[in-house]
């Protein structure tokens, strides 16, 4: 044999998920999930095990190199159970399932997942990271246990825990369906839920590991919008600016890790995750509008240029995420210690050291030190005898050449399968970056990615999940066309471009039919067409990446008034009626949810621009925060609801402002159409 042939070669080299792949050549006997491995355990009568990750996951990686890679312990796995390996991108909902079976035994959710299933699917045991010394003794433990005394116990055992799962989360939590009732104390009562949790001195909330949470923020700054409260936009812009100051964001060459390991914000988990990115760009772009801060911008076009340099595709997709480990390391790929910071910068590495809070021993483990910042350009100029002007052009040269050092490195993994949710995710983002810069670059990069979604990942009125190598495969779930058809709204709103609106509508009208529970009100995460696991999820909280039903509820509302729909717009607020008291006791749980509860408890505002310079006033309209707003536009009258019999007055763009089908003045300027929603808006 060969030396460059690898010694082993199991099932997953056939898959095309970068996560898979890299378990290709272990000695374990792994199936990708699917029936030849299910129906192999069922006529063997053999247990399963389920070992679900993905590709930047540092454990993941720690348990192959320990365990899977070892062939004594592959040689236990192979005798006593079936393997499957799962990527948790590409099937989330397998993830699901088995996340909330471990959940259910007590054991605190992570990955590497592992659980233990018998030849039915049915779990009776899991956990995550195993040490190999525990994993080895546990697999001697279940796997003779099932083959000898054992078996009929640890049945029974899976046979509640799949009644269990098949248990809705509105069940088990006691909600009871009811009459949407909104109220403005109540909205007050939940403002003041989620406020306990805050951290008022570092931002983010009174915990670690501090995980970005863009819909938490994004909530914030649209109850500001409503409420003027200055508490609630201190808060967001406390975390907004420690979150851009720290360690979680790569100073030199923009965008975020996943999350921060400490309260401080300063050490991260360094893998870069595009979903987060994405939302992380529509938050900054939206605090800019509201705040006009110089480092928001830089935040947003910093992270833009990071993913159209490392996470783009050739064909205009957006690739999944970057490994937190380079070389066998975390982090190595963006750490400098004292030395290597001196020898790239010469005599200004003192004053480099200074704005990035490095030092000579390291702030980080191994003499290395993580870049961050804590103190404004205007302070540090104050405190260095030098002018903003001039830190911010000192400060530019420095980031040149810590990524010119950067190139040098080896770097790390790239998972470069296209995930349609996520795409949708940085779409919506280089949107609402778009609408608040007006920057057409970001227009051109949204547009090329939309077009791919279209050519690659829609199949007719349906969405397939993943993309690679030229496959798109895996049905699409209801978090696929929830975030596209969100991303394809804002699309439209910021083009005038019908095709959009109308393969949003098409789209939502597949998720109703497919997808929807007429009994529940909410919406299953996957087609009524697809592979049937051991219970249909719904997905309700949100989490990272908002719940795929409070996303439908807020697409059902948008394009309810947009064509001019009431069942849409009285589904959202159904949807909404059903967790109503949840959002407001367990709010940093719900706070998607609770944007749409602050939507619905006052007017949003129709807007219709008619006119030549219709695409003039619009971007002058965008640099503005109008979250509870949805926009429509033309040269002149439409086939669209908001479009139609609106004219241009007198040969001047005119536009219209309309709340729950009454309509204000026409007028003819950004200033009075502003004027006229501070009014409308208001309580």
């Amino acid at each position: 044999m060969s030396s460059s042939q690898p010694a082993h070669t199991n099932r997953l080299s056939q898959e095309t998920s970068p996560y898979l792949l890299q378990h290709a050549h272990n000695p374990v006997a792994w199936y990708p999930w699917g029936p030849e491995a299910l129906e192999r355990a069922h006529a063997e009568q053999k247990p399963i095990i389920v070992s679900i990750g993905y590709a930047a996951c540092h454990w993941c990686h720690v348990m192959e190199r320990e365990s899977f890679e070892n062939v004594h312990i592959a040689q236990l796995m192979n005798e006593y159970f079936i393997c499957i390996k799962v990527d948790r991108e590409e099937r989330p909902d397998v993830d699901h399932v088995y996340m909330d079976a471990l959940q259910a035994m007590g054991v605190q959710g992570g990955w590497p997942l592992h659980v233990f299933l018998n030849p039915e699917a049915k779990p009776f045991y899991g956990g995550t990271y195993f040490p190999p010394r525990s994993w080895v003794q546990l697999l001697e433990s279940i796997g003779q246990g099932y083959q000898g005394e054992h078996r009929a116990e640890l049945d029974a055992s899976a046979e509640q825990f799949a009644l269990g799962l098949r248990t809705s989360d509105l069940d088990k939590y006691g909600v009871v369906a009811s009459d949407l009732v909104l109220s403005e104390e109540q909205f007050k009562l939940l403002v003041y839920n989620l406020g306990v949790r805050f951290d008022r001195e570092k931002g983010g909330m009174n915990r670690a590991p501090k995980f970005p949470m863009p819909s938490i923020w994004r909530f914030l700054l649209r109850c500001h919008a409503r409420t003027g409260s200055q508490l609630v936009l201190d808060q967001t812009m406390v975390t907004l600016r420690e979150m851009a100051w720290g360690g979680i964001y790569d100073q030199a060459g923009g965008g975020f890790a996943r999350y921060s390991v400490d309260e401080e914000w300063l050490v991260p988990h360094f893998e870069k995750m595009l979903y987060d990115n994405g939302q992380l760009v529509s938050l900054y772009a939206e605090a800019y509008q509201v705040t006009q801060d110089e480092l928001f911008r830089e935040v947003v076009y910093d992270s833009v240029a990071f993913v159209k340099r490392e996470l783009t595709s050739p064909e205009g997709g957006f690739y999944s995420s970057l490994d937190a480990d380079s070389e066998g390391e975390e982090g190595k790929f963006y750490v400098f210690t004292t030395e290597e910071l001196s020898g790239l910068l010469g005599d200004e590495e003192p004053l480099f050291a200074a704005y990035y809070t490095c030092t000579a021993l390291g702030n980080w483990e191994h003499g290395r030190n993580i870049l961050h910042r804590r103190q404004s350009d205007a302070d540090f100029a104050a405190a260095h005898n030098l002018t903003p002007g001039v830190v911010a052009a000192i400060v530019a040269g420095w980031k040149q050449k810590i990524m010119a050092a950067r190139a040098q490195r080896v770097r790390p993994g790239l998972d470069d399968k296209i995930l349609t949710g996520w795409n949708a995710l940085m779409l919506s983002g280089l949107v609402d970056a778009y609408r608040a810069f007006g920057e057409a670059d970001f227009l051109e990069l949204a547009l090329r990615n939309a077009h791919f979604l279209q050519q690659h990942l829609r199949h007719g009125p349906c969405l397939r999940r993943s993309y690679k190598a030229g496959r798109a495969t895996i049905d699409g779930f209801l978090e696929d066309y929830a975030l596209t058809i969100q991303a394809y709204i804002g699309l439209y709103e910021v083009t005038f471009d019908a095709q959009w609106l109308h393969e949003a509508a098409e789209m939502t009208e597949y998720a109703l039919e497919h997808f929807f529970d007429a009994q529940e009100n909410q919406f299953f995460y996957t087609d009524d067409a697809s592979e049937k696991l051991i219970a249909r999820k719904k997905e309700l909280f949100d989490n990272v990446i908002p719940g795929s039903n409070s996303v439908m509820a807020h697409n059902l509302l948008r394009l309810g008034l947009h064509l001019e729909n009431d069942s849409y717009r009285e589904l959202a607020a159904t949807m909404l009626g059903r967790v109503r008291e949840l959002v407001v006791k367990e709010p940093q749980h719900l706070t998607n949810w609770a944007s749409l509860y602050a939507a619905l408890l006052w007017p949003v505002a129709e807007i219709a621009i008619v006119g030549p310079e219709a695409e003039s006033v619009r971007r002058e309209l965008g640099r503005h925060f109008l979250p509870h707003t949805v926009v429509a536009g033309a040269p002149e009258a439409g086939t669209l609801p908001l479009l139609r019999q609106r004219t241009a007055q007198l040969g001047h763009t005119t536009l219209y402002i309309c709340f729950d089908r009454t309509c204000q003045q026409p007028v003819h300027t950004v200033a009075e159409a502003l004027a006229q929603l501070r009014t409308g808006q208001a309580r």
